[in-house]
């Protein structure tokens, strides 16, 4: 599948609509079938505000993104700039919240299977109930917790490689997922894809729910989540979103 990249506060975004992203996922766990574990599984990662200040003030983090196969642009607020300070325009946000259940349908359909890695034990648990009611024929391969050790890694890669999952969704938080995902790429050979989902099984299991659509289309869904935990995201908003908006001004083309 052809497609571009928009430029935006330094960073490639691939330009595709939700159904093509999910094609793409489709087409690249077909590869890694048909090459017998020995293709690297691709990486998946998403960018908002907060991941965009992130970048310029965590080396790690900034690293681990430019590993990254694709990235997504997760907060509308990158695809508004996307039209006026890149040569090519987003043509659609990528929300992960959303795109999970583009993706769930295209697995449903074609018969690739999912390990949901992330969140406490009872949210992740939560989550997979929701997962199985919403789409009764998807494979899910295995889940757990994401809360582990990195001496406990090789063995849940082993875990992961032999449940013959083609998509692992982690959970983990930024920019720990990231760096689990670069750091555990070798050993996870096998899976076609992997992909970072932040806060996705809070969504899923309950715990959280979505800005109104009209808040979402208007890029205000950080403005939402930020009148349901004021104490906690305030002062992070405040101080992220102003970085990211000048570092997309600044470095965006």
């Amino acid at each position: 599948m052809h497609y571009t990249f928009s430029r935006i506060g330094g960073w490639p975004h691939i330009a595709v609509t939700r159904e093509q992203f999910a094609q793409i996922m489709l087409d690249d766990c077909i590869a890694a079938r048909n090459s017998s574990g020995e293709l690297l599984p691709k990486l998946a990662f998403s960018m908002n505000a907060q991941a965009l200040s992130l970048t310029r003030t965590d080396k790690v983090f900034e690293e681990a993104m430019a590993e990254a196969d694709y990235i997504q642009a997760d907060g509308q607020s990158l695809v508004f700039a996307s039209r006026y300070l890149s040569d090519t325009a987003l043509p659609e946000r990528i929300a992960t919240t959303d795109f999970f259940h583009d993706a769930a349908k295209v697995a449903q359909r074609e018969g690739l299977s999912f390990y949901i890695l992330g969140a406490s034990a009872e949210q992740n648990s939560k989550s997979i109930d929701t997962i199985r009611k919403l789409y009764p024929e998807l494979t899910i391969a295995g889940h757990r917790h994401g809360y582990f050790g990195a001496s406990e890694e090789d063995e849940i890669c082993r875990e992961i490689v032999r449940s013959g999952a083609d998509v692992l969704w982690v959970g983990l938080g930024k920019p720990k997922e990231q760096i689990f995902c670069i750091r555990n790429r070798e050993r996870l050979k096998g899976v076609g894809w992997i992909k970072s989902c932040g806060g996705l099984f809070d969504f899923l299991s309950g715990k959280n729910r979505r800005a109104p659509l009209w808040m979402q289309n208007a890029g205000l869904e950080w403005l939402h989540r930020m009148m349901l935990d004021p104490q906690r995201l305030i002062k992070r908003n405040v101080v992220t979103n102003s970085h990211a908006i000048y570092i997309m001004l600044t470095a965006s083309k």
